[in-house]
């Protein structure tokens, strides 16, 4: 994994809760992270066998304290001053310790709100007490909801109920060289319909200028959700006159699986979000309004909360199974090479729990208006596929977005598509972008992707417009295969 050597610096690490089930053993846990190469860990809570697990590795570790814990250290010095003692001091210097995460989005979850505070102060003083301030820092995560209206991020602030508190905390943090712990969540926003960015824009795709979302307050472009997000979050202690204090996102993540209500959380779409942020942050670029501060992050999380209540998605965000099967085809290690391409391979499938009507009316719009080249989708063509309409609209979907992306085009088709690394090629069906070779079939006719080997284009008349209305173009046919995948189905 790409660090630096201020915890501050560059990094993506992980967090690791204890609401999961079939948890492994602390030991377990740790050769998972040795084994991904991660090298920052954030404990929800102060589990001693993880801190022991963890001494001698070289991982820096920033230890919770659960938001129930605040009644009692918030109130009582000698609380603060024992628990420092018996989970930080008694594990370093061997467990290398660096920041103390008091509560989890306190502010917004909790009635305990005012004891924050108190708590990140009587946990300082005994940090300061045992000459351990300058190693080991104290702070506490907050959420995006902190900030009402986060876009424009140059006109961003704090929510006025939490003003004054807000005010104190981060001076707190400035007094004493610690770093403000945001909570960044994109696709909640998205799936609720209140955000102004696209799908793309989440996705950390390569735009044009007339593309990407304009702050227009500034002379800032934003290509991507998370940069905006942490951006507010500069905009919005500026606005308390407040700077010079680093970000680290304790969270962030597109979650794995989905509820009924949360159609965006599917497995391709995480694996495109996460991928690619992780990326993008050891890409050492920093934001439109800090290009030269580093933003560190936490993956959220390492394993599945089957044991959490709530959401579907929000249990199911885990980059592993409790039985360390990685849920995506890549790995830390793999992504921190400097050499790999940011942007990598991407492809447009059909999404498979689409509408049939629909699929169609994207495979007619594909195929006419689109231009997509769809050939090879014909009958005895390399990429026809009986029975699975899914495979077929994947094919003109993918070689549409293909052959547009690079001037704005897109990978949505009315909300039936979606993006994914995973080369859908097959046999000798190469889809448009593939690395992989084209085939040359046993006739001597050599196929490239999207050729068909006739070089002839089939167009429905008007887009979604149904299988009724084909315009077919010199001598192949579009409609026998979608009216044989439609009957046949």
């Amino acid at each position: 994994m790409v660090t630096s050597a201020n915890f501050t610096g560059v990094f993506v690490g992980v967090n690791i809760r204890t609401d999961v089930s079939n948890l492994q053993s602390a030991e377990g846990v740790v050769s998972v992270l040795q084994a991904q190469q991660i090298k920052h860990v954030r404990l929800f809570d102060a589990d001693h066998q993880m801190l022991n697990a963890l001494a001698n590795t070289g991982i820096d570790v920033m230890v919770g304290i659960p938001n129930d814990r605040l009644p009692v250290i918030g109130k009582s010095q000698e609380a603060a001053v024992d628990w420092i003692n018996k989970t930080i001091a008694a594990f370093l210097p061997a467990t290398d310790i660096t920041y103390v995460s008091v509560g989890n989005e306190v502010l917004t979850t909790t009635p305990d709100a005012a004891l924050l505070l108190p708590a990140m102060q009587f946990l300082h003083s005994a940090l300061l007490a045992a000459d351990l301030h300058y190693q080991v820092k104290v702070s506490s995560p907050f959420s995006m909801l902190m900030i009402p209206k986060p876009f424009p991020s140059s006109t961003a602030t704090y929510n006025l109920k939490w003003k004054s508190l807000m005010h104190q905390f981060l001076l707190f943090l400035k007094n004493t060289d610690s770093s403000f712990l945001l909570n960044a969540y994109p696709s909640y926003g998205h799936t609720k319909g209140e955000d102004t960015f696209t799908i793309d824009n989440f996705f950390f795709r390569s735009l044009p200028s007339n593309k990407q979302i304009m702050d227009p307050k500034t002379p800032l472009n934003y290509s991507n959700t998370f940069d905006a997000m942490v951006d507010a979050a500069y905009y919005a202690m500026q606005a308390l006159d407040v700077y010079g204090i680093p970000i680290i996102v304790t969270e962030f993540r597109w979650p794995r699986l989905d509820g009924t209500k949360e159609p965006e959380t599917m497995v391709d779409n995480a694996l495109v979000y996460n991928r690619n942020l992780i990326r993008h942050v050891l890409d050492d670029s920093g934001t439109p309004r800090q290009p030269n501060t580093a933003v560190g992050a936490y993956l959220y999380e390492l394993f599945n909360e089957g044991l959490r209540a709530g959401l579907v998605s929000e249990k199911n965000q885990e980059y592993m199974s409790p039985n360390r099967n990685t849920m995506y085809p890549w790995t830390f290690a793999s992504l921190a090479d400097a050499g790999t391409n940011l942007q990598g391979l991407e492809f447009c499938v059909a999404n498979s729990s689409a509408d049939t009507d629909a699929l169609i009316s994207g495979l007619n719009w594909a195929c006419g208006p689109g231009s997509a080249n769809c050939s090879a989708i014909q009958p005895g063509q390399p990429c026809y596929e009986a029975n699975n309409l899914v495979a077929v609209v994947s094919y003109a979907y993918n070689d549409y977005y293909q052959r547009t992306k690079a001037t704005g085009g897109t990978c949505d088709f009315n909300n039936t598509a979606m993006v994914t690394t995973s080369d859908p090629s097959h046999d000798l069906c190469i889809f448009t972008g593939s690395i992989a070779p084209s085939p040359s079939p046993s006739n001597g006719t050599t196929i490239s992707p999207g050729s068909g080997g006739s070089g002839t284009s089939i167009a429905p008349l008007s887009p979604f417009d149904g299988v009724a209305k084909l315009q077919v173009l010199k001598i192949t046919y579009l409609i026998p295969v979608i009216l044989y995948l439609w009957f046949d189905m």
